[in-house]
């Protein structure tokens, strides 16, 4: 496997970014060690929350919710997926699958032996999120899912239908203007510019590139019994689950009702519609924080 690594320079100095970074490194299932950035911050003691990215995005989307989190004494991780922000980058499409990513993102999470973890999961941050919380039950506190889902091969919206064909299609990927059009309001040119820092250039990005073909859509798709095995957890699992979808999201719009209907947890939960585009963090991080905030408390 080769490997790409983004220069750390491209991180320096970047808008609303004072957060130090931290390291894991995998024993990757393929024989090729692997660096996985996260964020740590807030004291060793808090309750952990743990904040998951999707795609093209990485743990620059929670730089508001972050702060206001360690505000309240909670201990926030945000990790990058391998592919994403400061993590490493394998420079073949082919490196990248579903099933690889929640076996990173499993190693990751039992390596820091985390415990008692309020989830909050966005895109495919719920897609991955969602398996380790059907994988390690025991470890999660609480869950938060937002513009997410966990498909089986069932079909698809017709917003991810023109994303997945845009993203095939267009000769260079435009990561800014993909997250700008995914949010509500406008990015400035210093946001924009920090979405871009994990992609020197096109080589760097093909994680970015091979994510929407990995999403199974289709009974065809690698990972439809997975996910239906992770449903089968998931119906089970009692703890609070909330939904947080926002109103602006044409991908994922509707796909609340299945979590309400199916988890246990997310029965009596105060669910929420929040205002906002695709990466809703970007419009409502004071209220994100707070929904977090609040799950935590109410369980004391």
């Amino acid at each position: 496997m080769h490997v790409l690594r983004t220069p750390e320079a491209r991180f320096a100095g970047l808008a609303e970014w004072p957060f130090a970074p931290h390291y894991q490194v995998l024993a990757a299932q393929t024989g090729d060690p692997l660096r996985l950035h996260y964020v740590d911050e807030g004291p060793r003691d808090g309750a952990v929350v743990l904040l998951m990215h999707g795609e093209p995005s990485w743990a620059y989307l929670y730089r508001k919710i972050i702060p206001a989190l360690v505000a309240q004494g909670h201990r926030v991780i945000a990790p990058d997926l391998i592919g994403f922000g400061r993590s490493d980058k394998p420079a073949s499409r082919a490196d990248y699958t579903y099933e690889g990513h929640v076996a990173w993102m499993s190693e990751w999470l039992t390596a820091l032996d985390l415990k008692d973890v309020t989830l909050f999961c966005q895109d495919w941050g719920g897609l991955i999120g969602l398996r380790l919380v059907a994988a390690f039950p025991e470890r999660f506190a609480g869950v938060v899912a937002a513009n997410t889902g966990l498909p089986v091969g069932t079909g698809w919206s017709e917003g991810f239908e023109a994303w997945l064909g845009f993203s095939q299609r267009v000769p260079e990927l435009p990561i800014g203007f993909i997250l700008n059009g995914g949010t509500g309001r406008d990015l400035s040119a210093a946001e924009i510019a920090g979405y871009e820092a994990p992609f020197p250039d096109e080589t760097f990005k093909e994680g970015a590139r091979q994510f929407p073909t990995l999403v199974p859509i289709t009974a065809e798709h690698a990972s439809v019994a997975e996910n239906l095995a992770a449903w089968k957890a998931l119906e089970a699992f009692d703890k609070p689950f909330i939904t947080a979808f926002s109103d602006g999201d044409q991908v994922t719009r509707g796909g609340e009702a299945v979590f309400q209907a199916r988890v246990p947890g997310a029965k009596g939960q105060p669910h929420v519609t929040l205002s906002g585009g695709h990466f809703l963090q970007e419009d409502s991080p004071a209220e994100i924080a707070a929904l977090l905030d609040a799950m935590i408390r109410r369980r004391g």
